[in-house]
């Protein structure tokens, strides 16, 4: 049996007590939906079967990595699902079918979302800062998260969204138009929309278009070297440094995303870490040292972690949002551990959402929401004491360097 700590025994345990004697409308933040404790092994998603259209639409395009089998049936190499389809079947991600044997993509340059977004957002806090991202996503997921923001088109099919038609070079002529530096592959989950990520990003590469992906990780190695071939950076969810919680959590596994971290680190592909702090799941102390020392380990102290801020979603409404006391907490633990950049997320004002020079712990970069009203970067170097900052950075001829 796994241990866990006192404290998380206690809340899981006090939590389906209430569940069980009073209503869950008295007690908001608790539910036996969302305990922990009570909470299924595996929340990994399943194969639609049969499910796939009768005929192909505009925006089907064959899949790029895959292998044809015996008796029609198609195998997806894109994520760790490794989806088995037979025709007629839709995959775990709800973007891919198998029509006559044939693999085939149904969100290929019809995409669900396009915003221009500050490249904080994202967030992005050591790739040049103040420009904007070109947003762009597609309906599906390859994950089945419980505590989702965008469930709204991550968890839905490619029919059930409204949708633009945006092509790969319209997509890059759509972001020169908006005068973005760079298109991010983001909202849902990039990975399931992987044949139009990559091509709209090989065209964004020759126009001079920073690409960056943000993702949960998911993704075979061989798909992932070859993203890399295009892209500048990444910002990969590290959901938790426990198995059991990415099963329970979002239906997946730790071990390819942790592979997708030290591939991006061989790569030299310039990459930040975001986790998510959800109470009960992600607020365990013990954890977040193991985290920190896998980070070392294999990463080094550079790569910026964020953690965000929880707030009541999708199957988790009646979770409490992270309490700003934790998200401080693990911001100095993080820091006392040795992670040089450590930032709070969705919390206006916080002093984690400032940058600080790991040498002479000056002020650098003072953000006020999406704003930089100081920066104290001279190039890629701390102005105080001239210590090099790691990151993609401008110097004064407004250059990355």
């Amino acid at each position: 049996m796994k241990k866990i700590s006192r404290r998380r025994f206690l809340y899981c345990s006090s939590a389906a007590f209430v569940c069980t004697a009073v209503t869950n409308r008295v007690f908001w933040p608790f539910s036996n939906q969302v305990c922990q404790a009570s909470a299924p092994a595996d929340i990994g998603g399943k194969i639609f079967k049969g499910d796939a259209p009768d005929k192909l639409w505009k925006w089907s395009h064959e899949g790029f990595i895959y292998k044809k089998l015996k008796n029609n049936k198609v195998v997806c190499g894109v994520c760790p699902n490794r989806c088995i389809l037979a025709p007629g079947d839709r995959s775990v991600c709800r973007s891919k079918v198998n029509l006559e044997g044939t693999l085939y993509s149904l969100v290929y340059g019809n995409p669900c979302a396009v915003n221009l977004d500050p490249i904080e957002k994202k967030p992005f806090f050591h790739f040049l800062p103040q420009t904007k991202a070109f947003s762009i996503a597609t309906a599906g997921c390859n994950f089945r998260c419980l505590n989702c923001q965008n469930w709204e088109i991550s968890q839905s099919k490619p029919h059930e969204v409204r949708h633009y038609e945006l092509f790969p070079p319209e997509a890059v002529q759509a972001a020169q138009k908006a005068r973005a530096e760079s298109i991010a592959y983001t909202y849902s989950e990039a990975i399931t929309f992987f044949e139009y990520m990559i091509d709209v990003a090989r065209f964004a590469k020759e126009e001079g278009i920073h690409n960056l992906i943000i993702s949960n990780g998911y993704i075979n190695k061989k798909p992932l070297l070859e993203l890399c071939k295009v892209l500048d950076a990444a910002n990969i969810d590290l959901k938790s440094l426990d198995d059991a919680i990415y099963r329970k959590l979002n239906g997946g596994r730790l071990k390819p995303i942790l592979r997708t971290l030290k591939t991006l680190h061989e790569q030299r592909i310039h990459f930040e870490i975001a986790t998510l702090v959800v109470p009960g799941y992600v607020d365990d102390t013990d954890m977040l040292k193991q985290m920190c020392e896998w980070i070392l380990d294999n990463l080094g102290p550079d790569y910026p972690l964020h953690f965000l801020r929880f707030f009541p979603r999708y199957k988790l409404d009646r979770l409490p949002p992270t309490p700003i006391s934790t998200l401080t907490r693990f911001r100095e633990l993080a820091m006392a551990e040795g992670i040089r950049y450590v930032y709070v997320g969705n919390v206006p004002e916080h002093e984690g959402n400032h940058t600080y020079c790991h040498h002479c712990e000056k002020l650098l970069i003072m953000r006020q929401g999406y704003r930089i009203p100081t920066n104290n970067l001279e190039g890629n170097q701390c102005k105080f004491c001239k210590t090099e900052i790691p990151g993609v950075w401008r110097d004064m001829k407004d250059k990355p360097v």
